[in-house]
């Protein structure tokens, strides 16, 4: 009789033991863990992440973290983490977490526009994926890709065409720069190859003369009228001028670490640089910013005209007055400069 008693107990205390195991099986697989009100939430995971870290990213996202760890531990997560972006919806349970940032590596949106050098990409590309700005410097200008691609320092920032992109957050620097010079070489097209091979440029010199274009205006309607004037100086063999190659030279220069030009003098035109488009004919070395599409294409599809000068105008800032004859431009000019003398603009 006492044997009967103790067998029973024994198997009550198993099914106890089972429906308590089962319980908390389901309630670590099957139950809604997530603890935020917003219809998702997003982490980071790092590239060789440790578990305790993606734990501790998570955390302030779940209601239980223990049946989480529990549940990851069992499903060999903990060996097997992915670095990226992952998105936890509302309502997930464990199970969902836990397959979600296993293999749901959600892309990222990056922008990037008007940068003025290398390093101000870096920087930028820097706050919106994985990799750090030294490590994009160091891909971006690493001499054995850039010889590889027909680029060198002064060239490389053409690579990257201002625009958004879709890639995953962990992109690594090697992998974000084969990404642009793949969306480069998607960018320079037959189309745009035969219009700049019709103005016997090569893409990198397109990407140039945008760049003083750009910094010439950033009003995309007259943009293909000064890229004529360029043109023009360009076919009829005369320097470029342009003032914002001068302010680029001069910006490479100590003295003017810090500073900025407003008003470009005569002492400027004596720098020996050859950014200086009034002392060397033809195009600079390379861009000297990073021009946006609508100036490339504004060289691309520049305006023909008999123009060959430009000065701002005084009475519409931002735009300019064009000119076909040099004692017309000085007018223009000499009427700017009056301007910016009533301004108090004296540098």
């Amino acid at each position: 009789m006492n044997i009967k008693k103790i067998a029973l107990a024994v198997v009550l205390i198993g099914l106890l033991g089972f429906a308590f195991f089962a319980y908390y099986v389901y309630n670590a697989m099957f139950v809604d863990n997530t603890a935020f009100n917003n219809e998702e939430a997003c982490i980071f995971i790092k590239t060789d992440a440790s578990f305790s870290e993606v734990s501790n990213d998570l955390e302030p996202l779940l209601q239980d973290i223990g049946t989480f760890e529990a549940l990851a531990r069992r499903k060999k997560y903990v060996n097997n983490i992915k670095p990226g972006k992952y998105c936890i919806k509302k309502g997930m349970t464990n199970n969902d977490i836990i397959n979600t940032i296993r293999s749901q590596n959600f892309p990222v949106r990056l922008s990037f526009n008007n940068q003025n050098s290398l390093q101000e990409l870096a920087g930028r590309v820097a706050e919106q994926i994985e990799a750090d700005s030294t490590d994009l410097i160091s891909a971006m200008t690493d001499s054995l890709f850039l010889k590889k691609n027909g680029f060198d320092n002064k060239t490389a920032l053409g690579i990257y065409i201002p625009n958004s992109y879709e890639l995953f957050w962990n992109t690594d620097a090697e992998d974000f720069r084969e990404r642009m010079l793949k969306e480069y070489k998607r960018f320079w097209n037959n189309s745009r190859l035969e219009k700049a091979k019709s103005i016997d440029l090569a893409p990198k010199e397109v990407m140039t003369l945008a760049s003083i274009v750009h910094e010439e205006s950033k009003q995309a309607v007259e943009q293909p009228r000064i890229a004529g004037v360029y043109v023009n100086r360009l076919k009829s063999a005369w320097p470029l001028q342009a003032d914002p190659t001068l302010k680029f030279a001069a910006y490479q220069l100590s003295e003017y670490q810090g500073v900025v030009i407003k008003r470009v003098l005569n002492k400027h035109k004596e720098i020996d640089s050859p950014y200086n488009t009034y002392k060397y004919a033809g195009l600079p070395p390379g861009p000297i910013g990073m021009p946006d599409i609508t100036a490339i294409d504004a060289v691309l599809n520049y305006e023909k005209h008999d123009y060959y000068y430009f000065a701002a105008d005084a009475q519409r800032p931002g735009f300019h007055k064009f000119a076909k004859s040099l004692s017309q431009h000085n007018r223009n000019a000499n009427e700017y400069q009056r301007y910016l003398n009533q301004q108090g603009i004296r540098r």
